[in-house]
């Protein structure tokens, strides 16, 4: 008798390793793509890859392999999107009600449809993708105002608060950055809009700023996540900016805004450095003093300058503390295969693999004349999508963050693929369980290659240049 029970346990147990494996091989693998060579851009194609048994390569198969270990997990996501500009909100507002409604659906729902951005940086005051420089303090020659008695978000309210409002009923859990480009004048050294540096004893009134910035959004129903402390602190020649030292942005933080922070009792980030990623000295050097560390969420990076691995260059330093990659330009008139090649290899992939919460681009909206701009601001920088009154045309920017942000969604966490000559590829687990591979297909032929995960797996194929996302159940 128990000879019998033993034998229909064990039967038992492989007729249910069975119906296991089967249900695993019954998973398709879904495929959106982009081919800067053919007509698709980002569209789901049609038919799906069915997994089958993995088994050994056979004689001559040439085919790379791709493998994803989701029981291997990494830094969690937190979104995918663009800078709202002032000068992306203003061509918005231009808009017809309908036909701007349909297209922030189109960017941010998460419908069918809807690419779903997640994540907007936010410029305090005006970027130099502005029509024109502005702060929300801004007073004449001689006048100082230390307690904030006189901010006002002022322009802010004309367009970039209506179109954030608009947003937020399509997608409120969206994840909101603010990033000063300057203070107003009178704080700084030069009192200019350009270049200059903090004057030290409004460093108390600069935090106040900070925090009249933080609580006016809120009173408008809008909530700022993070703040990084000054775009670019390292390039003072753009209309605005600030010269913003290391070492005084490590003791603006320790001394004057954390501690406003803590007054206040808010618990939005503090982020560091905010630009390239040739000088990770400067973001470590300032998390190496304790002060300062105690109220620094993570570091900010752009690709300007330097190498993207210069990011796990901080991770190592401070594994702690978070990464975010928050701005890369695109310049007019834009080259699909070349800018989208780029910017997935090093950004999609490349930031995400060194750590990287976050994949923003810059920016969200311009006009067929990449305006409006500051005097001496950037005039080649393409938006996402050009805005023409009604008429809306998708860019290189709006392809690449919508193969990452439509499925990669917030609270993802990126898992183990290995590195492939000319396949750079990063995977993640969504909170739904699914499983999501980016690839591009880096070289000048057309690529077949294995997608390998546990005992099943799945042949593939990819145009030059391509890039394809893989979406599939685990």
């Amino acid at each position: 008798m128990n000879r019998l029970h033993s034998l229909f346990t064990v039967i038992l147990l492989v007729l249910l390793g069975t119906m296991i494996s089967d249900s695993a091989l019954a998973a398709n693998v879904r495929c959106w793509l982009t081919d800067p060579n053919g007509a698709e851009r980002f569209e789901k194609q049609h038919g799906e890859t069915r997994f089958v048994a993995k088994h050994p390569p056979q004689r001559g198969d040439s085919a790379a392999t791709i493998l994803i270990d989701p029981d291997k997990s990494f830094q969690s996501i937190d979104g995918f999107g663009f800078t709202l500009t002032s000068g992306s909100a203003e061509l918005l507002m231009q808009m017809d009600a309908s036909a701007r409604n349909d297209l922030l659906r189109e960017l941010f729902s998460t419908d069918a449809t809807g690419i779903g951005v997640s994540y907007l940086r936010l410029s305090i005051g005006a970027s130099d993708l502005s029509r024109f420089v502005y702060s929300y303090n801004d007073l004449q020659p001689g006048e100082v105002d230390l307690e904030m008695k006189r901010f006002d978000l002022g322009e802010d309210r004309k367009h970039v608060i209506p179109i954030l409002k608009e947003i937020l009923g399509i997608a409120p859990d969206i994840s909101l950055m603010g990033s000063p480009w300057s203070p107003p004048t009178w704080m700084k050294d030069n009192h200019d809009s350009v270049g200059g540096s903090l004057l030290p004893q409004y460093s108390d009134a600069y935090a106040r700023y900070f925090v009249a910035y933080i609580l006016a959004m809120k009173s408008e129903g809008i909530c700022i996540d993070a703040i990084t402390i000054q775009n670019e602190p390292l390039h003072p020649g753009n209309n605005p900016s600030l010269l913003m030292l290391a070492d005084q942005q490590a003791t603006f933080i320790k001394h004057h805004l954390g501690p406003a922070f803590e007054a206040a009792g808010i618990d939005t980030k503090i982020i560091i450095y905010d630009h390239n990623c040739d000088r990770p000295d400067y973001p470590i050097s300032i998390l190496n003093d304790d002060e300062a560390y105690n109220y620094i969420d993570g570091s900010a990076f752009h690709l300007y300058g330097g190498k993207i691995t210069a990011m796990s260059q901080v991770h190592e330093a401070h594994p702690n503390k978070n990464l975010y990659f928050t701005e890369q330009w695109i310049g007019a008139p834009g080259n699909l295969a070349g800018d989208m090649a780029w910017h997935v290899r090093e950004l999609i992939v490349g930031a995400t693999r060194n750590w990287s919460r976050t994949v923003l681009e810059w920016n969200l909206a311009s006009d067929p004349n990449q305006d409006p701009h500051t005097e001496g601001g950037c005039d080649r920088c393409l938006g996402a999508i050009t805005v023409s009154g009604n008429q809306v045309t998708r860019n290189p920017a709006y392809y690449i963050v919508a193969h990452a942000s439509k499925f990669v969604r917030p609270g993802s966490y990126r898992i183990a693929s290995n590195v492939v000559p000319n396949l750079p590829n990063v995977a993640f687990k969504t909170p739904d369980g699914d499983l999501v591979l980016i690839v591009l297909n880096d070289s000048n032929r057309s690529a077949t290659f294995r997608l390998e995960q546990g005992n099943r797996q799945a042949t593939l194929s990819l145009p030059s240049r391509a890039v394809a996302t893989y979406i599939w159940s685990r």
